[in-house]
């Protein structure tokens, strides 16, 4: 048996700005996770999914047929062509597959993939149960015929962000919480991401914004748009609770420096006034934007900021069309497009 890293096996997470073949979704069924509003939400994941099937194919996984027809029935309505959509009979507990997914790697030298199953635990135990949403990268392995590996600790894909050039940024909130790998020191936890996502360095900043349920996330703060450039969001009402933090964490940026020694090129993002639901901050970020291999789908929220965040994105990402999708009703599940997807790369 052969127990050498992906790392020193040659393979990599490669940036979600790089070329996919597919990306992979969980169909949203969970009450609980929109209480009151789920029906809601389908006009705009639809229109995520159509926009996805203009430039790749589109895998998701689905609990059986009848759910399968009832996913196809709210694509149809929205416009999506099902011929470029691919189900599974994979039953998931929940739709976040940016976190209980399928991690892919490449390795480019002998043209091979292969997929990371790290634990899950459903952000600390917080929303039981999570058993079928733990098993679905092993699925996904078999259902392609790739390697699996299993590292035995508790990942999620949201936590962490990529520049392709061996580079990885994370938060300490959320990785160094107790309730994912208490046994685990910084510098261990960080071992594992260098071996089982084939980078060279994890930088590390603090606390993610307020109302994200995650402990902090990196894919509501800090994103990578090319191999040295970020987009972070800011809050600029020195009366937000969202103010000391995130300056806090652009100045933590400054001070780092790429694998290549450089500095980061850093745009800011500004953040879409407060979004309150039955007395509850939700986690609004223009940050949980999703690249496809045409489109940047950047969430929106009926907000005056939405504009300015759309026309920024569309300067940082100017080899792609920037699509605003309406948010508003997803985010009541606590995270929008990009922590309901995950890329699958292209060799």
């Amino acid at each position: 048996m052969n127990h050498t890293t992906p790392r020193e096996q040659g393979f990599h997470f490669p940036a979600e700005f790089e070329p996919h073949v597919a990306t992979w979704l969980s169909w949203p069924h969970k009450e609980a996770s929109w209480p009151g509003k789920i029906l809601t939400i389908y006009p705009a994941y639809s229109a995520f999914v159509r926009i996805l099937t203009l430039s790749e194919h589109v895998h998701i996984n689905v609990r059986d047929q009848v759910m399968q027809q009832e996913a196809a029935g709210h694509l149809t309505k929205g416009g999506v062509d099902l011929s470029k959509v691919t189900f599974h009979h994979f039953p998931t507990n929940d739709a976040w597959c940016r976190d209980h997914g399928p991690a892919f790697l490449v390795n480019r030298k002998n043209h091979r993939k292969a997929i990371v199953d790290w634990g899950y635990n459903a952000w600390g135990g917080k929303y039981p149960p999570f058993d079928l949403d733990d098993v679905i990268p092993t699925h996904v392995g078999k259902e392609l015929n790739l390697p699996v590996f299993h590292p035995g600790i508790v990942m999620e894909g949201g936590s962490v962000e990529f520049n392709g050039k061996g580079t990885l940024l994370t938060t300490t909130s959320c990785l160094l919480n107790p309730n994912r790998n208490p046994h685990l020191t910084q510098s261990q936890i960080e071992k594992y991401l260098l071996d089982y996502y084939g980078v060279e360095q994890a930088l590390w900043l603090g606390d993610g914004i307020v109302g994200d349920d995650t402990d902090g996330h990196i894919d509501d703060l800090t994103r990578f748009v090319n191999e040295n450039t970020v987009v972070t969001v800011v809050e600029e009402n020195k009366n937000d609770e969202n103010y000391s933090p995130l300056l806090e964490n652009l100045n933590q940026l400054r001070e780092l420096r790429l694998a290549n020694g450089q500095a980061l090129n850093i745009i800011e993002l500004p953040m879409p006034s407060p979004v309150i639901y039955e007395g509850q901050r939700l986690p609004a970020s223009y940050a949980n934007f999703y690249f496809s291999n045409r489109h940047v789908i950047v969430p929106t929220f009926r907000d005056r900021n939405d504009h300015r965040a759309l026309q920024i994105m569309q300067k940082a990402c100017p080899d792609r069309e920037v699509v605003g999708i309406d948010s508003l009703d997803i985010i009541w599940g606590l995270g929008s497009f990009h922590c309901l997807s995950q890329q699958e790369p292209a060799l």
